[in-house]
């Protein structure tokens, strides 16, 4: 237990019948357990010995699951409320998810209709049902999918034959697991609903102050790059995994990567096209993102694409303008902390963009990451006239890095990768996860750095992200969308054997189930057909381009 101490039970005992489980956390309600180092609904039945923790949401893993319990919530009472209704849980916002909602041949919900079904979920907390996960039979689950028309989750298990399948339960209402759930209603007390353009969001506390909800302002861009991805989709066809499988065991798959690519390349294109259009301004082009967005192609790729107009771009690192260890800034355990934007010489920095800029030579500086100093090799670099500077790094949205060059003169791109895929209707992918593994497969191939090494740095990089990179995405002329829906399926493969060297004595060990548990969802498919100029190829190997 917790505190120390040994408890003995028969086994088939619910962890959620140990002592302390019907306790809270500082006023929080437990939601489930971690069971050696694996996530579990407080129903789990305990078969073996094992270290036991409660979660509460204010914990990473417990706030997953309470995120996705009030999905379930809402899906069921979606369900009741509007039975002949289409609706589908899309992506985030804020802290939120974004729900798509149709029905009567008009799409949202007016402001009766969220009233009731805020209240219809408030009283399914007021009663505390539980929620019970079931094994059933393969031919069961598939004929309850039949009867209820749900073909995405019929297509899921159309390329899986588990003997049984999980279900999760509550009074009529099922779907099937992806993770664990809280065991009954009654703890999911705190959400909100809120319009949100055709649909409306679950909006849910903060999880480092759990009693407070964030405002949704300032998502609009992030918005518009899903619901272009999202179009995307409906161009190719393909929304979830299912119908991704499909498509690979059909035999369609190197044409659907031919088309993904084609829209990618149709996307820069046309970021091309702005920037040449204020060529006789424009000389600084900041490319920024999240870890593995995919900056470094794009930002080779845009080149071609510029080039093509007649504009010869050349690059400048700001890993060269990295300050010296003891002026490094460091965490708060005393790490150095390379993402912190005063890890940049910002003095330097801004005054070499400052004199490219207004056509000056400058003696640009190189960063020997062996001895940890910057040292001067006689380097000189001036800007032509038909020449643009090309700045890629996490800090490029932010006005400081570039503070003494005028904003008429700059062009700012965001990349991320926001993947449009659900698993199915009811159940969305993460794009952190996306990153994630695109990381993990890029550190595991380039760096020598295995999945649990990843995976400890991870919740750092986030920090970083999420001080750093995520509140200047407004500050962005143009933005890229990095996600291909094919790559999970070419990643899955590479990743697998990856997480399988993560043990049960890691505390890792619960992403790498959550993880290795998704990807059971995908079809592989082989990479020999990624076009070698694809974003993907920065991860996998195997690129056009030199790194």
């Amino acid at each position: 237990m917790p505190d120390g101490t040994a408890v003995e039970k028969p086994v088939g005992t619910p962890v959620g019948t140990l002592p302390g489980a019907d306790e809270r956390k500082a006023g929080l309600p437990y939601v489930a357990a971690m069971v050696s180092n694996d996530v579990a609904s407080l129903s789990y039945p305990l078969t073996t010995n094992a270290s036991i923790r409660f979660l509460t949401r204010a914990d990473a893993h417990g706030w997953r699951v309470y995120r996705q319990s009030l999905s379930f919530l809402v899906a069921k009472s979606l369900r009741e409320l509007f039975p002949a209704a289409d609706f589908t849980v899309q992506h985030s916002v804020g802290m939120g998810l974004f729900w798509s909602f149709r029905a009567n041949a008009h799409d949202g919900l007016n402001a009766a209709e969220l009233g009731r079904l805020t209240a219809h979920m408030r009283d399914l907390v007021r009663r505390n049902l539980p929620i019970e996960r079931r094994n059933v039979a393969y031919e069961d689950a598939v004929r309850q999918f039949e009867i209820a028309g749900e073909q995405d989750k019929l297509k899921l298990l159309q390329y899986r034959n588990p003997p049984h399948v999980v279900l999760h339960v509550c009074e009529n209402f099922s779907d099937l697991s992806h993770g664990p759930l809280a065991d009954r209603t009654g703890v999911l007390d705190q959400f909100d609903i809120v319009p949100y353009e055709h649909g409306f969001v679950l909006n849910l506390p903060d999880r480092e102050q759990p009693e407070k909800f964030l405002p949704l302002e300032g998502h609009e861009h992030l918005f518009r790059i899903y619901q272009e991805h999202k179009e995307w989709g409906r161009i190719l066809g393909v929304s979830t995994v299912g119908r991704l499988n499909e498509i690979v065991a059909t035999g369609e798959m190197e044409n659907f990567m031919r088309t993904a690519e084609a829209l990618h390349e149709q996307k820069m294109g046309r970021i091309a096209e702005q920037i040449v259009a204020h060529r006789d301004r424009i000389k600084l082009i900041l490319i920024a993102g999240p870890s593995s967005a995919g900056k470094t192609t794009f930002a080779k790729r845009l080149t071609t694409h510029l080039t093509v107009h007649g504009l010869r771009p050349v690059t400048l690192a700001t890993d060269d303008y990295f300050v010296e260890p003891e002026h490094n800034p460091r965490q708060e355990n005393g790490e150095y902390d390379y993402e912190h934007i005063e890890a940049v010489d910002l003095k330097l920095f801004n005054e070499n963009l400052a004199h490219l800029v207004e056509g000056h030579e400058i003696d640009a500086p190189s960063f020997n990451f062996q001895a940890k100093r910057r040292e001067f090799r006689g380097r000189k670099l001036k800007l032509a006239q038909d020449q643009m500077l090309i700045v890629e790094g996490i800090h490029g949205l932010n006005p400081r890095l570039t503070e003494l060059v005028p904003a008429d003169r700059k062009f700012k791109i965001y990349v991320s990768a926001l993947t449009q895929l659900n698993t199915d209707r009811h159940n969305r992918i993460s794009t952190t996860d996306n990153r994630l593994m695109r990381r993990m497969v890029r550190d595991h191939r380039y760096r020598g750095h295995s999945a649990l090494n990843t995976l400890r740095i991870w919740a750092s990089v986030r920090r970083g992200e999420k001080r750093w990179i995520f509140p200047f995405q407004r500050e962005a002329n143009a933005t890229f969308n990095s996600a291909l829906d094919y790559e999970l399926a070419v990643l899955k493969p590479k990743v697998e054997p990856l997480l399988a060297q993560i043990k049960p004595m890691d505390i890792e060990y619960a992403e790498a189930r959550r993880l290795s548990e998704f990807l059971i969802n995908f079809v592989a498919v082989d990479d020999r057909a990624v076009p070698r100029t694809s974003i993907l190829r920065e991860y996998i190997g195997g690129s056009a381009f030199k790194y």
